[in-house]
Formats: C-alpha cells, sequence, structure tokens
C-alpha cells in the first residue's frame, strides 16, 4: 500500500470524524423517525440506545456491504475494502460491523491504525 494518497491507509483523525458524521446521521433519524431524544436535549432510555446503534449497524451493513464506505467515509474520502483490494465480502461487512458496534475491538488497534473489529474481519480503510 502506498504512505500517501489514494490506496494509502486511513488515518485516526478521519476515521473519527466519519463515524462521528455516521452517528450523528442516525440520531437525527432516531429522532425524526424513533422519537429519540437527541444528545442534551432529554434523557435516553435503553429502547433509544438499543434503536439507534441498531440504525448505526444497518447503515454500516447495507453501505459498506454495497457500495464499500458510509455516508462519513464518502465525505472524508475513505472507503473499507477487503485485503484483497475488493468491496468487503458480506461475511466480512457482518463481522466488522458486529465487532465495530461492540465498540471496544474498534479502541484498540495496530501499529498500522487498523483496529481489531477490521483485523478480525479482514477489512482495511484506506484513502479514496
Amino acid at each position: 500500500m502506498p504512505r500517501d494518497g489514494a490506496g494509502s491507509l486511513g488515518r485516526f483523525g478521519r476515521r473519527l470524524v466519519g463515524v462521528l458524521v455516521d452517528w450523528t446521521v442516525c440520531q437525527l433519524i432516531a429522532f425524526a423517525f424513533f422519537s429519540v431524544p437527541l444528545p442534551f436535549a432529554g434523557v435516553a432510555t435503553s429502547r433509544d440506545t438499543a434503536v439507534l446503534l441498531g440504525l448505526f449497524a444497518v447503515e454500516n451493513l447495507l453501505l459498506v456491504g454495497t457500495l464499500g464506505s458510509t455516508l462519513g467515509h464518502r465525505l472524508v474520502g475513505l472507503r473499507v475494502q477487503s485485503t484483497d483490494g475488493r468491496i468487503p465480502r458480506p461475511f466480512q461487512t457482518l463481522v466488522r460491523t458486529v465487532l465495530l458496534c461492540l465498540f471496544l475491538p474498534a479502541m484498540f488497534w495496530d501499529k498500522d491504525g487498523r483496529g481489531l473489529h477490521d483485523k478480525a474481519a479482514g477489512t482495511v480503510i484506506v484513502r479514496s
């Protein structure tokens, strides 16, 4: 993989902004369609949290599995690919999404910046 530019590993800052965009979009959808309170606007119940996490999981499953990127990834110029350079296969997308939703695997990464959720799924986030 190249060190810089298209095809290089996505760095932490871009990945963080991408996931924050995705989470914000999911919060707005949850607010509009499921009456989940926005942050700092009310107390969220466990149902509200489950709805929000479910939307986040569905977004990742559908968009990464078909397009190779979520809305946030696309906005910051990233894409998810299999280690062989293709769009992740359905099982890879499922493993990656489940581990991402567990949060903890995404908080640990190797020296190249790949999260444990990506390593376990055989995927990598690269610049597009």
